[in-house]
């Protein structure tokens, strides 16, 4: 029997598309091996968000070819997509292929074997149209599963490679993605994460129809309990999505939307289409609509020509709005993008010196978010054994407002949907304590 194994650089998406290619070899008969063993295949999907990005996957590139010198090398993922040239001229490589045509890989290892010459299988991405079907009707892990709706981006904010990467914005179509949504029920899912480069602006390429009407039929999709929305642009937060969130039963308390920046100054630098006010008044009504709602968000600092006065903007902004948690990069160029060759470049010290001001207040916006909830019941999808403390019998898994809480549990309740009493709060865990499963007709067995 044959064997592959796959090692996955970058972000959800990516990891969606890992676990699509997988299901393609798995129908060859291929049996799948830890990355770091001996396997007749290599598959490695690569990122290139960044110039580390960029370096790291030529590491892990390198490091297939030390483990099996014979093995086929398969690149695949964003960084393939941008730098073919490069990546086929690393040793060893046998075949790349970018962000599309990933069902092809199969045939292209075939042809190897065959013809023994590289093959260079990426296309211009800018073309393409189409949104590539790449099923996964179930996840090695076994609690939360991503459905991928949409690909590309038509952004092109100054600090992002991302739209050459990937394209164009480019829908799936919603039967499809009904039908993956049903096909992660039956294998058992009670949770799906709706994922994409831009996963907002889903629809935006189809005439009448949107994320708000795609939401109305997934609150269809039977013994499905929660949809999470992996992120979502504050200028794709629409009124009719505003609405549906309103009235669903299944939408969760938590949105990841990107802030990038709490300043208008910099926002226009960095090519982004909203301002300030616009995302001000958007929270307000997402916080009415759902009460209790949990705000993550990304913020780039030290963008080019940042000032003090503009990182206080966002400082306070954040502070001002309550957001639960943060992802703080401190900017980093990005070879090929208007950012890289913008004058005033921020220096590091600086940089590294409001990153850490940053983190500190996420730190303690999510304890006092956390605070909130001390003593509440919440519904909670135990997904692991608490790793910190193996053989306490104690679990952990995510809230629907996306608090981590730890309480006695087991295996049994792995990936079903249980009442948790928050017993005490806190960051980055939350302890609790076991109430009740709930059942399928929503009642609740003690």
């Amino acid at each position: 029997m044959p064997s592959v194994a796959f090692h996955t650089l970058g972000c959800k998406v990516n990891h969606y598309e890992t676990e699509a290619i997988w299901q393609l070899f798995e129908k060859e008969g291929y049996e799948k091996k830890e990355f770091e063993s001996s396997a007749d295949v290599y598959v490695i999907n690569t990122c290139t968000v960044t110039n580390t990005g960029d370096k790291k996957s030529r590491q892990i590139i390198r490091r297939a070819v030390r483990k099996n010198p014979d093995a086929v090398i398969c690149v695949t993922g964003c960084y393939a997509q941008t730098s073919p040239a490069e990546v086929m001229g690393i040793e060893g490589v046998d075949i790349v292929v970018g962000t599309q045509s990933r069902s092809k890989l199969l045939e292209y290892i075939e042809d190897f074997k065959k013809e023994r010459e590289p093959i260079n299988g990426v296309g211009n991405i800018m073309k393409a149209r189409v949104y590539e079907e790449l099923d996964v009707p179930s996840f090695t892990d076994r609690t939360r599963a991503s459905l991928k709706i949409q690909e590309g981006c038509n952004n092109f904010c100054t600090f992002c490679i991302i739209p050459w990467a990937r394209g164009l914005m480019r829908s799936r179509e919603p039967q499809e993605v009904i039908k993956q949504a049903n096909q992660l029920v039956q294998a058992g899912y009670k949770e799906i994460v709706l994922t994409g480069i831009h996963t907002g602006g889903y629809g935006e390429d189809m005439k009448d129809y949107s994320l708000a009407k795609l939401l109305l039929e997934l609150e269809k999709v039977e013994g499905l309990k929660r949809i999470r929305i992996s992120s979502i642009e504050a200028s794709q937060i629409t009124d009719e999505v505003i609405a549906v969130i309103n009235q669903s039963t299944k939408v969760v308390r938590h949105l990841h939307i990107p802030l990038q920046s709490g300043s208008d100054t910099v926002l226009k630098r960095m090519r982004r289409k909203y301002t300030m006010d616009f995302f001000a008044e958007r929270l307000e009504r997402l916080k009415e609509a759902l009460p209790g709602l949990a705000v993550t968000s990304d913020v780039i600092v030290g963008f080019p020509g940042e000032t003090e006065e503009e990182f206080m903007e966002t400082y306070n902004f954040i502070a001002r709005h309550k957001f639960s948690e943060l992802h703080v990069f401190p900017y980093s160029k990005r070879t090929g993008t208007p950012a890289a060759r913008m004058e005033e470049q921020v220096d590091e010290v600086v940089k590294n010196n409001r990153v850490h001001r940053l983190i500190e207040l996420s730190n303690q916006l999510a304890k006092e978010y956390a605070s909130n909830f001390e003593g509440q019941i919440l519904e909670v999808i135990p997904e692991e054994h608490d790793k910190d403390n193996p053989g306490s019998g104690f679990y952990v898994g995510y809230s629907d407002n996306y608090l981590k809480v730890k309480f006695p549990a087991n295996d049994d309740l792995i990936g079903q949907l249980v009442k948790v009493k928050v017993t005490k709060a806190g960051y980055p865990y939350n302890e609790g304590e076991f109430v009740a499963v709930v059942t399928e007709e929503n009642k609740v067995i003690v």
